[in-house]
């Protein structure tokens, strides 16, 4: 995420910085921002008379039919819209809030404030909190009346105050409670609780390399190390030596405690799931995209997904699924309610499969799952984390819908590469690729076909849905965002590497963004913002 452009500014202020003399947020008044003068706020808009309700929704009918009325604003509060894309179209009164404008201005319910002079951004939760005290979406919540929803990626306690002082309700576990679980060392903790699987590991601390060996001995010496908290290939250290611990030993022995693995060999999967109060529903198991050079400079770091039923064997993802149940069902005698995703890793020695993190919250994988054809066939799954949080009763067969969405023939086969700026190199970038449907034709040269808000209206696998990130202005650094590609059928071989099709999407999609040099002045925001700005937007 790399825009530079500030109010108030035309250079310098990086996407993730403020301007170097910039003002901070507005005045706070008792925790909240100062309120805009009546004079000139939109008012409310007129609501039409409001149809009967069930008591009590009863299927899946009646569940979609319930948010295809939906009276109260649904606002998804994020860097982008890409986790909750399509969401709208399922959710009446469903709004994207967001920082960086994806569409151009062309999607009818994404709302882009103007930029305004703000502190640095370290964290997508700092975006968030700036997007809340924002006196445009103050009044773009306002506008819609009282009440509503606040969906987000990430969140912490500060966000829930500003939540609160609009009147939304924010429908999450509280940021306590899903810092908890977030804790890699505490995750696994509360696996063992429910029988779930991990790497052989210990959980210490560890202040040296000889603590290291020492703790580690049953494991052997080449040895994976993960701090508790930390996006993928950033906090994740692969150790076999000693100078490969004197890399990372001031970030290890910081912590209190970390999680120490034997190093196995595994490919990784992920698995979204929603725990309701008839019990936890599961999606289908995805393939994950690890560390592909040309896709993330992140080792380690997750860079896409695929749905294919035909990924793994039968035995593998029955396994996940009842994994994933009994890992939800903890949580909620844990209290939490709503969406979960599970990274599993598949022993290819022992065909275990292990438990590799939980993410309490929506993630990059969201897209894929919620725009599934058994998605489409019975409902998101996220409708199911918005009606937990809804104060509709309602009955759901879980097992029945479980089943329903374990057969492979309710699994269709799609892919996303979510692409980074991998060189070791800087620049402004001075022409991006819009978002929309893209072709790539024979020459392996990808051709812009129309505007598109998601991936519907793809039809072959020579096509494929680009969400833009890094847009022209933004300056390029390893690691920068650039954009999300979603195409039908599958990106890697059976050997887990990227196959040929995928691979010339990627050169294809790098092709379109040109940038030059920084000028020597620059060279210092850029690094700056390159330091700051390397945190998880997706």
């Amino acid at each position: 995420m790399t825009k530079h452009v500030a109010a108030g500014s035309t250079k310098g202020a990086g996407r993730h910085s403020a301007l170097k003399n910039g003002t901070p947020y507005p005045a706070l008044k008792n925790g909240a921002r100062t309120p805009a003068p009546k004079h000139g706020v939109p008012q409310p808009l007129p609501k039409s008379a409001k149809p009967r309700r069930r008591t009590k929704l009863s299927g899946i009918s009646d569940i979609r039919r319930n948010f295809h009325r939906n009276e109260d604003p649904v606002y998804f509060i994020s860097a982008t819209p890409f986790n909750l894309l399509g969401l709208d179209e399922w959710v009446r009164n469903f709004h994207f809030i967001n920082y960086i404008d994806c569409f151009d201005g062309q999607h009818p319910h994404v709302f882009v404030p103007t930029e305004a002079p703000h502190r640095p951004f370290t964290s997508i939760e700092d975006i968030n909190n700036y997007l809340l005290g924002h006196k445009d979406v103050v009044d773009y919540i306002r506008a819609r009346g009282p009440g509503g929803k606040a969906v987000f990626l990430f969140f912490d306690e500060e966000t829930e105050a500003l939540c609160k002082e609009l009147g939304l309700e924010v429908c999450f576990p509280s940021a306590e409670l899903r810092r908890a679980v977030d804790n890699k060392v505490e995750a696994t903790r509360i696996a063992d609780r429910a029988g779930v699987k991990s790497v052989p590991h210990v959980l210490a601390k560890v202040g040296s390399w000889t603590e290291l060996l020492k703790v580690a001995k049953p494991l052997g010496t080449d040895l994976v190390v993960q701090t508790a908290f930390g996006d993928s290939g950033h906090t994740t250290f692969f150790i076999a030596s000693e100078a490969d611990y004197d890399k990372h030993a001031e970030e290890i022995a910081a912590e209190d405690e970390v999680k120490v693995m034997k190093r196995v060999n595994v490919r990784g999967s992920a698995l979204e799931a929603c725990v309701t109060r008839h019990g936890t529903i599961v999606g289908p198991l995805m393939t994950e995209l690890i560390g592909f050079k040309r896709l993330t400079p992140y080792r380690g770091g997750w860079c896409g997904n695929e749905v294919n039923a035909e990924a793994f064997p039968r035995t593998v993802r029955d396994r996940a699924r009842k994994a994933t149940v009994a890992f939800g069902e903890e949580l909620r005698s844990m209290g939490y309610r709503g969406y979960f995703e599970l990274d599993f890793l598949h022993d290819q020695d022992t065909n275990d499969l292990y438990l590799g993190e939980v993410n309490p919250r929506i993630t990059g994988a969201s897209a894929m799952t919620n725009l599934a054809a058994f998605a489409h066939a019975d409902a998101p799954l996220f409708l199911f984390h918005l009606l937990e949080y809804s104060d509709v009763k309602f009955d759901l067969d879980v097992a029945e819908l479980n089943a329903r969405w374990a057969d492979p023939a309710n699994i269709d086969p799609w892919g996303q590469l979510v692409m980074k700026h991998t060189a070791d190199t800087t620049g402004v970038v001075t022409s991006a690729p819009p978002s929309g449907v893209w072709r790539l034709d024979a020459d392996g040269q990808a051709q812009f076909l129309r505007v598109q808000t998601h991936r519907r209206t793809v039809d072959t696998e020579n096509e494929a849905f680009f969400l833009r990130i890094t847009n022209v202005g933004d300056y390029l650094y390893e690691g920068a965002d650039l954009g999300i590609l979603i195409t039908p059928g599958r990106l890697m071989t059976e050997e887990h590497q990227l196959n040929e099709r995928a691979r010339r999407w990627i050169e294809a999609i790098h092709a379109q963004y040109v940038s030059v040099p920084v000028s020597a002045s620059d060279a210092a925001v850029v690094a700056s913002v390159a330091d700051v700005g390397n945190f998880k937007i997706l």
